[in-house]
Order: structure tokens, then sequence, then C-alpha cells
């Protein structure tokens, strides 16, 4: 290829001539080449260090050469400069630069379009300031009274502000202002250009930077405001698009700026959320959410809601063109396709109380106008409440009574409207329950898939009020038959039907929990024969709703009659599923809710189901580094699935588990989780510490200050708020150590101790609440085995650890942390005394102590800080608690 000079680099005839006939190949559907050849051929040509030249010069200069030919080129050189721009020659860079700013204006659309995406690329790789021509060659084609030029420049500009907008917020040398500064102006005079693509492209450009919001932007937010007002009825779908995009945004971020035009702003949102363009009326309903989030007063919402209301339940009625009207003929006989099957993330094992709450998954289909408005609508309930009830109840009526089959999509949207505002409409729902469940029970076989689909849905939505309302003799007959409705549709031959009912089952067994025990023969029956028919997508859902029943009934499922109808088929398909196949998964997350729940029960089952995890977290570690060994690409999710598996067991087995560890080596293999770089892996594998502490610490013990150090350093991180779960368990963990191994704890205690009190003192700042509760305990923990080493520090912590302490429920792991309490304060009362108020009303967060040595402990500590503290000092301490703490601290006889 040619010699290397910039200016005068001149491309060789014959080269340019077989990179153009292969890049036509491979562009051509009719070449009969094999495009993974020329492929392999243009990567080689890639080695040569001015192949990049050829292709910019076939993209700006081949006039000859068709437009895709050209375009190819670019598109080529764009993915090469990705990867090489910062290893190219200045000169070769330079080349390239100079090449693409006369194209900025070219009369081919295509061309300018590719030429915008590749300065994108330069200026993400080089800067700005490597391109000092750029933003003059962009200013000069903005500002000329070509079409072609102006629309070139725009395009360049908006993939800039799009992929990276701070640059333009930056200062350059050389410049008196940000480049932001020179380009607003001329964007907001674009608003009112005759041609669509610069309305489009500058408004596109601006929104942008509603998030960032450079003081450029903010100082100029009444020409921004009033070129938004110019633009609200553009002709164009795609402006009006933008401009909801933008009110969206600011309503979201700076509300402020549209307090004074709120009035305005509602009003137009209102006209376009019944747009006839559904793209421009799905961006103005999100407007609503928005706007309920946003600090800004509801009031101003509230006149509206009589027109708002009807626009959402008419916008909540299938569109004819709504994929899903296809999708719900599918019936059970047609197999998934592999787009069907989306990826799901198994939720790492958190020890504490508040476990992340899985949000409502609608897994069919893609965001539209009908979900927007119906998301509307429950954030609007939720909001005002039964306020908006007279404004709904109409229309709901009136859309239920519609008869006809020509009318269903009506009766579903109003069906799908009550489900919407089940939750905060609940209280002027709640006289017309039975009324309201009596109807949505023969809907459940209606002839319609999508109405029995969200008929399903709407009765989970209020599944909890029809499980508190089941003590009555006629409420108990209305949910047993939502239950066996539900059951029903669960065989459904719909797949979409079959989905529905299932996930609205799992729902009622969260709620019902025990109410579930005198069915559960008839429940795995109809789980069971769905586990035997479903297809792959439908299948992950039945696994969720059997682990969902052994989570809601626990140990009643240990009966043989119920193990005999739900382990054949799980083993069976256990024995089935390679250990690489994603569905193994779902299968070990049932396992392991089956195997907490049937505690010792488990235990013939226990030895293949511990051994296979122990197999896959080996060949998984293996995968990480050498993939071709262990025949399988790595994935974390299998590890994290198996660690949980075996905390579930240990749960389950208590020490049953000591005999499968003790034959294994799932201590090293632990230790290596625990040191994993990915937090996850290190979550899951803290949890498992901890169980297993619990249960059998003598087989950690052998490496025991290995674990304390690794579990150490998790609450060292100056990250933390970025790993706080991981951090979470570990801490968890060494408390559980510290009361198992006692003194061997005590080289960590210290370094333990200096990261938990930060934790307690920032409670307030919004940590997360197990966080704090695990942290007090294990600081009680520590301190009952080494009071010794702790009391010395009690002044540092005592007030943010009893306050912490007050929060925590009672149990057994209180207890542990008050034992220390009173461990600390008998070596070093003096030093708990300005923090008196705060440990008696951590001793009042008690209902009652049942350990009778605890409570003796508890005792001794009051009284002897009440004979300490003379001439009234105790009655002045007592008297600044509340009148219930007076009288739990009674039983105390102080």
């Amino acid at each position: 290829m040619a010699a290397a000079g910039s200016a005068s680099w001149q491309p060789q005839e014959e080269g340019l001539k077989e990179i153009c006939g292969l890049l036509e190949q491979q562009i051509s559907p009719y070449s009969s080449a094999d495009k993974s050849q020329i492929w392999q051929q243009l990567q080689h040509y890639s080695q040569f260090p001015d192949f990049n030249n050829y292709l910019v010069f076939i993209l700006a200069r081949a006039e000859g050469k068709s437009g895709e030919i050209r375009q190819a080129a670019g598109l080529l050189l764009k993915n090469n400069l990705r990867t090489a721009y910062k290893l190219m020659s200045p000169a070769h860079q330079q080349y390239i630069k100079s090449e693409l700013l006369p194209c900025l204006g070219a009369a081919d659309k295509h061309i300018r379009s590719t030429v915008g995406t590749i300065v994108t690329v330069v200026v993400q790789q080089g800067g700005i300031l490597g391109w000092p021509e750029l933003l003059q060659a962009l200013v000069n084609c903005l500002d000329s009274s070509d079409l072609n030029h102006m629309e070139g420049a725009m395009d360049a500009l908006s993939k800039i502000c799009e992929d990276i907008p701070q640059v333009l917020d930056s200062d350059v040398p050389g410049l008196a202002e940000r480049p932001i500064k020179i380009f607003l102006p001329r964007l907001f005079q674009f608003f009112q250009s005759p041609h669509t693509s610069l309305r489009k492209l500058s408004l596109d450009s601006v929104n942008q930077y509603i998030m960032l919001m450079p003081s450029a932007l903010y100082t100029s937010m009444d020409k921004f405001l009033q070129g938004l007002f110019v633009l609200a009825n553009d002709p164009a779908a795609e402006v009006r698009k933008l401009v909801c995009a933008a009110f969206v945004q600011l309503i979201e971020i700076h509300p402020s700026f549209l307090e004074p035009h709120l009035k305005n702003v509602i009003e137009y949102m209102l006209q376009v959320s019944k747009d006839t363009d559904d793209e421009v009326a799905l961006e103005a309903c999100e407007f609503w959410s928005a706007y309920c989030d946003a600090q800004l007063p509801y009031e101003s919402l509230r006149e509206y809601l009589p027109r708002l209301i009807p626009i959402l339940l008419s916008n909540m009625v299938y569109a004819d063109d709504d994929e899903s009207l296809v999708d719900a003929e599918e019936d059970e006989s047609l197999p998934d396709r592999d787009q069907d099957l989306k990826p799901r993330f198994h939720t790492p094992r958190f020890h504490g109380s508040d476990d992340a709450e899985d949000d409502d998954d609608d897994s069919y289909g893609i965001w539209n106008l009908r979900k927007c408005s119906a998301a509307a609508l429950d954030v609007l309930s939720n909001v005002f409440g039964d306020e908006i009830l007279p404004a709904l109840m109409p229309i709901i009526e009136a859309k239920l009574s519609a008869s006809g089959d020509e009318a269903w999509k009506d009766r579903e949207a109003a069906v799908l409207t009550l489900g919407a505002i089940a939750e905060g409409c609940i209280n002027g729902l709640y006289p017309h329950l039975s009324e309201i469940v009596a109807f949505l029970i023969p809907l459940l076989d209606d002839k319609f898939a999508l109405i029995r689909s969200i008929s399903c849905w709407t009765l989970s939505r209020f599944s909890k009020y029809i499980v508190q309302d089941s003590g009555n003799k006629k409420g108990y007959e209305q949910f047993d038959s939502v239950l066996t409705g539900l059951l029903r549709r669960i065989l459904d031959i719909n797949k979409r039907v079959q989905e529905a009912a299932c996930s609205a089952f799992a729902t009622l067994e969260e709620e019902a929990a025990e109410e579930l025990a005198p069915r559960l023969e008839v429940i795995l029956q109809h789980l069971m024969c769905a586990f035997g028919k479903y297809q792959r997508r439908n299948l992950r859902i039945v696994y969720d709703a059997i682990g969902t029943l052994a989570d809601a009934v626990g140990e009643k499922l240990n009966q043989p009659v119920y193990l005999e109808i739900l382990m054949p088929p799980l083993i069976a398909k256990w024995q089935q599923v390679s250990n690489s196949d994603k569905d193994l998964l779902r299968l070990l997350e049932c396992f392991t809710s089956i195997a907490q729940a049937l505690g010792t029960g488990f235990s013939q089952f226990d030895q293949p189901v511990f051994q296979r995890c122990i197999n896959i977290i080996q060949t998984q570690q293996l995968a990480k580094v050498d993939p071709i060994s262990a025949g399988v690409q790595y994935d974390k999710e299998f590890i994290v699935c198996s660690l949980d598996l075996l905390s579930g067991l240990t749960e389950g087995l208590q020490g049953g588990i000591e005999s499968l560890v003790a034959q294994s080596n799932l201590r090293d293999l632990l230790l290596q989780c625990c040191m994993d770089d990915d937090s996850d892996v290190r979550q899951s594998a803290f949890a498992l510490v901890g169980d297993l502490a619990k249960v059998c610490p003598v087989h950690l013990r052998p490496r025991l200050s290995e674990f304390l150090n690794v579990a150490t350093n998790q609450l060292t991180t100056p990250k933390l708020n970025e790993t706080i779960a991981v951090a979470n368990n570990a801490c968890w963990a060494i408390g559980e150590l510290a009361i198992k191994v006692r003194q061997e704890i005590s080289p960590v205690v210290m370094t333990v101790i200096s990261c938990l009190v930060p934790i307690l003192q920032h409670a307030e700042q919004g940590v997360n609440k197990s966080v704090v509760e695990n942290t007090a305990i294990t600081l009680g923990r520590l301190a009952w085995v080494c009071p010794d080493l702790v009391s010395p520090h009690m002044e540092h912590f005592m007030q943010p650890w009893c306050i912490s302490l007050s929060m925590i429920r009672d149990d057994i792991e209180k207890e542990d942390a008050f034992r220390g309490l009173c461990a600390v304060v008998r070596a070093n009362p003096s030093a708990a005394l300005s923090s008196l108020v705060l440990m008696c009303k951590a001793i009042a967060s008690w209902d009652e102590i049942r350990n009778g040595e605890l409570h003796n402990e508890v005792c001794q500590v009051l009284h002897g800080y009440k004979q300490m503290l003379r001439n009234g000092a105790w009655d002045q301490c007592i008297s600044a608690l509340e009148p219930p703490e007076k009288d739990k601290l009674s039983k105390y006889q102080v």
C-alpha cells in the first residue's frame, strides 16, 4: 500500500480497486462469495497503517462509486476508528479529519449521516481539543444558507450531543466560551426553520442537555420554553414527540422551571395525550406519572382529573395493531422461539429484614401507550385515592356492560382499569369488593384469551383483601372460587393466559401463606400438571410458583402424599438438564425454597443436590480461567444460585448438613468465592459462611483467620455503598462466627469495630435498614465475646448503637446483641452514662425478654445505675422517657 505522508497521501489505484471490490461483494445480496472470507480479508487489510485512509478516500471522493459502497466504507471506518484511532500516526489521523470536514455538506443524505457518525467517534476518541477545526466547520455550515450544509452539520452535532454531550460543555483553550454556549442560540433559531429535519435535530440536541443542565441552558431557559411552545403544535409528529419528551424531562429533573407555566403545560399535555400519533401520545402520557413524582402541588393537577381520566381510559383499549393481539392467539402446542426467552437475573441471598421486592414484571411485549396509560392511572390512584372514582366508575361500568364480541376490547380495558386502581382506590372499592370479585370470577372463563389473562392479573391485585376476608363464610367461599379459578387457568391452552394465571397464583400464594395448607394436594396436582405440559418460557414461571408455594406453607409441605406429587417430576427434570443449561438456574432456585420448607425432610434428596452444587461451582471457577478445559462458558449466575441452594440446604437440614460438608472441599471453594471479583458471588458466599457458622463452624475453623480477614475487607472498601449487600452479609457472618469461636475472633475485633461504628453513625442518612440492624447485632456479639477489647471504646458508639438496637424486632439475634450491651456496660459503666436515656429506650424496645438469664442481666445493669446515680439523677433520667417506655421498664423493678 502507499507510503505514509499526510497531505500528499494518495491511494494506489490497485489497492483502491481491490477494497472497493471487496466492499461491493460484502454488501451485495446477490454475491456468491463467502461473506466470512470477505470479512477476514478486510480484517487482514486493517493491519496496514493506511487502510483507514483508503476507506475515508472512498467515502469522501469515490464519486464514480455507488452510495452504498461509499457508505459501507464509512461504516467500516467508523468501527476501525473505535478501536484503532489512538494507535494511528498523527499524520493519518489528520488526513482522515481533513477528508471528513468537506463531506459534512455532501449532496447525498446517507453520506452526510455516515460522516456525522464518524465525526462523533473521532471526537469520542481524540477529544474536542484534538480537532480545533471541527467547531469552526460546524458553525460555518450551520450559518450557511445551503440546506445540505445545515443538515449535515446538524446531524453530526446531534450525534455528538447524544453520545458525548459533556465535551461541548467544557472549556476549550483559545475559545472565550464553552462550545455549548456558541451552539445553543443557533439551535434555538432552528426551532423556527421551515425544514422539519432541522427542527427535529435541533430540539433533540437541546433535550440531551436537560439532565446535565449546563449554565448556558440554565440561563437561557426562558428562551428554550418559548421555543417549546412554538413547536408544541408542529405538523411533524416526530417534533411533537420531542416537545413532550422535553416537558417530561423538565418536570422530572427541574420542575421549578415549569411551575410558572404549569396551567399551559398541563393543558398541552392533555391535548397530546390523545394525539393521533401513538408515539406522541405515549411520550405525553409519561408526563402524568412524572408529575406525581415531582415535588409539585397536587392541587394544580386535581382540577384536570375529570378530563384526564377519560383520556387515559380510552388509551388503555388495545390498539388494532398491538402486537399482543397476535401473541394472544398462540396456544401451548407452539414451541417457544429463542427470542421469547428473556434473560432473567437471580437476586443473590441477602440476610436481613428488607429483601428486595420483585417489581410487577409484564414480560409480554414492549412498553406502549396502553401500558403507559395504565401505569399513569395507577400512580394517580395512589396520589388522589378515592377522589378519582366519580370520574372513573361510570366509564368502567359502561365498558363492562358493553355486550357483543366486537366490544371485547372495551371490556378488557375496564378490567385492566380495575386492576390499575386496586391499590390506590382500595378504600372506596372495599365496600364493593365482593361484587367486584364476583364479577371477575366468570371472566376467568371468557371466550377471549386476553380477557381471561387480564382477569387473572386484576384478581391478583386484590388478592391481599380477598385473603383478609376469607375469615367469614362468604369470604372463604369467594377465596376458594378465586383459587380454583386461577388453578383452572393455569391449565389453559393459551400461553398468555398460562403466564398470567401462574403469576397471579404466585401473588395469591404469598398473601394466603398457610391458608393454602388444606388445599395443598389439589394445588400441587395442578402445578405439576402444568410443569409437564408448559413450553420453556412459561415453565420458568411454574418454578417460581412452586418455590413461592414452598415459602408460603413451609414445613406443612413435608408430607409423603405431597412429596410424591411434587418431587418425581422435579427430580426427572434435574437429571435431564445439563450444568450449563439456563433452565437449571430456575430449578436451583426452586430447590432452595423446597429445601428450606422441608427442613430435615429434604435429607432423602440432599446428597445428589449438595454434590451437584459443589460440581457446578468447581466447573464455573475453572471456566473463569479456562473455558475450554471446563467445557462450559463462565456464567456467575450458576455459582450464585448454587451457593444460595447450599444456604437453603444448610438452613433446612441444620446439623444434618455436617457430614456432607465434611466429605467435600466446600470450605476451600467457599473461601475462593468470598474473594471473587464479582459482588453477587461474594454476597451469596458470605450468606453461606454465616449459615454454616450457625450449624457446623468446626469445618470453617481450619481457615478461620482467612474467612475473617476477607469478611472484614468487605467492610473497609472505600465504595461501601456500591457493595452494601456484600458488606451486610459479611458483617452478619462475622457475628455468627464470633459467637461460635468466641476468643478466636479477637485478632479482627478492633478492625471490624472501626468499620461498624461509621455505619451506625450515618444510620440517619438513609443507610439500608437491614445493614444497620446487622451492624448493631454484630457489634453486640463482638462485645459479648470480647468485652475487654470493646468496652474501652464505648463512648464512640454507645448513642447510635442504642438507637439502632431499639429498632430491632425481638429475636435470638437481638438477645445476643443485648448480652454484649450488658457485658460492656459491666466492664466500663461510666462510659455509658452519657447515653443512659438511649440505653433505657433500647431496653424498653423489648416486648418481652423471654430468656431468663438475659432478663436478670438487664435487671442488674439497670439497678446498678439506679444505685450509682444519686440526688435525683436517676429520676431525671427516667423522666426523659415516654409513658409506654416507663411501663416497659417497670418489669425490671426500677
